[in-house]
């Protein structure tokens, strides 16, 4: 019996000393809505490749831990259980401008009255809304996406994001674009320099003073008709509820997600920002990603 009391009694020294067990790192859920591809020539708006890509990046980022993903393709999902335990949602995919497309988010602006949305699409955009800002889920969108004519709908962005895209008021050329940094301190610039590429920019956006959002990105571009100096086209917003958005104009072309370095960094930084992790100082860390 002694023998035996003494066994225990090692093991438990032997535990103590060893000390206990590391914490898990928190793991984040983000999940990637990727509208159908309904617009654009191959190789432009490829919604499901530019966030499979960004996906499989973040999953294999050398210096980030914690990241779960999950993609789905279509509009954001009618049934709100599939998002309940998401930490952040990434949406890409067509606006509300073309009848024969489908609206990653919102009824397509020929069939609504331009004011507000059919009882059902409003009894959901409220419990969307609420689910939200109950569970503080961060929210990210890029380019197209943006596009809103209907009132409802840029009242909905508005709340989420911080800023509006107002067709026909607002920007978006094909043109070679400067894109940089602009003088603030920001985790999603961590590691994040200039570059310039071709791209069909959203840009112009209507940005009401919000002490909460910050610009981060401003972009000129070649042609001089399409503007002379540079202007913001991404920004972080920390909501009222405590949870964070952030935009970005960009993400037409999809090559570009593999030439262009710095901007497939920034894009990385932005959704694990969003999702609540820190990035790390110089910037999301991933092999480039095999063409999906």
């Amino acid at each position: 019996m002694k023998t035996v009391f003494r066994a225990l009694a090692a093991a438990g020294f032997v535990a103590l000393a060893a000390g206990p067990a590391p914490a898990q790192t928190p793991v984040k859920k983000i999940l990637f809505i990727a509208g159908p591809k309904q617009h654009g020539a191959p190789g432009r708006h490829e919604y499901e490749k530019d966030l499979r890509e960004l996906a499989w990046s973040l999953e294999h980022a050398t210096n980030l831990k914690g990241v779960q993903t999950q993609v789905i393709v279509g509009r954001v999902p009618k049934d709100l259980s599939q998002l309940q335990d998401a930490d952040e949602i990434v949406i890409d995919g067509n606006g509300d401008w073309l009848k024969t497309e489908t609206g990653v988010l919102f009824p397509q602006m020929a069939d609504t009255d331009g004011l507000k949305y059919d009882p059902e699409t409003t009894a959901w955009l409220k419990s969307l809304d609420e689910l939200i800002k109950a569970r503080h889920i961060g929210l990210t969108i890029f380019h197209y996406s943006m596009w809103t004519d209907n009132r409802a709908g840029r009242t909905a962005f508005l709340n989420w994001f911080g800023g509006l895209w107002i067709p026909y008021a607002s920007h978006n050329p094909v043109d070679t674009w400067s894109v940089r940094p602009m003088k603030v301190s920001h985790p999603i610039l961590n590691g994040v320099e200039p570059w310039t590429y071709r791209e069909e920019m959203y840009s112009r956006y209507f940005l009401f003073d919000n002490p909460t959002r910050t610009e981060l990105l401003e972009a000129k571009s070649a042609d001089p008709k399409n503007g002379l100096v540079y202007d913001p086209v991404s920004w972080a917003y920390v909501r009222p509820d405590g949870g964070r958005s952030f935009v970005w104009g960009g993400a037409d072309f999809h090559d570009n997600l593999h030439s262009v370095a710095s901007y497939r960094k920034y894009l990385l930084n932005g959704i694990a920002w969003t999702a609540g992790l820190d990035v790390p100082r110089g910037g999301v860390e991933a092999p480039k990603q095999p063409e999906m």
